[in-house]
């Protein structure tokens, strides 16, 4: 069985599905090396211009495999490098939209973190609950959760491993919009189109300053979208886009 399925539901939208239905699409090694060959290799890939990463209606990924680690060694589970696998998600330069139905746990929980915009369902389900067998979130739970959401309610979850519904991770942050949990794909999908129909270059520059910029001081940052502000004058979209703007049409973008 292939662990992740990718699908091209629209021209330029990639569409990435966990596929572990009998373990509620926990996160395996498999798992963690297929997106991580997936998003690099659509993070290069010029007709690709937004990507949307989902489970199913049950799960979006119940956390890692427990199996996989109970008896594993500190030095082996070094040596497994899954470091690298989650930095080649969180390090593609593409938008990625994550559709977030049923169980986002654990590992599933910082996989939906490594996202740029989370849809979530309204009955859906987050939480870090690692402590509950005897560990800690090792893949930025407690890192990217506290940015997102504050140092108090960041640990409220990870002391207590208790979950959330989609309905409150929208109200503390944790989702970029709420939605009924049958219209989620549909409405991460529908996002992804409209960013896929935005100026590439700009589009990449956006993501890549507001990432950098968030842990930066606020001059270094503002220096960073200056930058990119003004390198951006030098792309053929941005004279297609202020064109059209002015002709009262629509622009055609090509990412140049």
């Amino acid at each position: 069985m292939t662990e992740v399925l990718l699908e091209k539901p629209f021209d330029s939208v990639a569409l990435l599905r966990i596929n572990r239905p009998e373990a509620k699409n926990a996160l395996n090694g498999e798992v963690r090396r297929q997106l991580a060959e997936h998003m690099t290799a659509l993070g290069t890939d010029p007709s690709i211009r937004a990507i949307v990463m989902t489970g199913n209606q049950e799960a979006f990924a119940a956390g890692a495999d427990i199996k996989d680690m109970a008896e594993v060694g500190a030095i082996e589970l070094m040596q497994r490098n899954n470091h690298l696998l989650w930095r080649a998600i969180g390090n593609c330069p593409k938008p990625v939209i994550a559709a977030v139905n049923g169980y986002a746990w654990g590992g599933g929980c910082e996989l939906v973190m490594h996202a740029d915009i989370i849809v979530a369902g309204e009955t859906a389900s987050f939480s870090q609950p690692e402590v509950k067998v005897g560990i800690m979130p090792g893949a930025g739970g407690t890192q990217r959760l506290t940015r997102a959401v504050g140092k108090f309610k960041a640990m409220l979850m990870v002391m207590t491993g208790q979950a959330i519904s989609g309905t409150e991770a929208g109200q503390m942050g944790l989702a970029s919009l709420v939605v009924p949990d049958a219209e989620v794909l549909d409405k991460a999908l529908e996002i992804a189109k409209t960013i896929s129909r935005m100026p590439p270059v700009a589009i990449a520059q956006i993501k890549e300053v507001l990432l950098a910029g968030q842990d930066a001081s606020l001059d270094t940052a503002l220096m960073l979208e200056r930058k990119a502000f003004q390198l951006l004058f030098a792309s053929a979209d941005q004279k297609e886009g202020m064109k059209a703007f002015i002709e009262k049409r629509k622009p055609t973008y090509q990412g140049k």
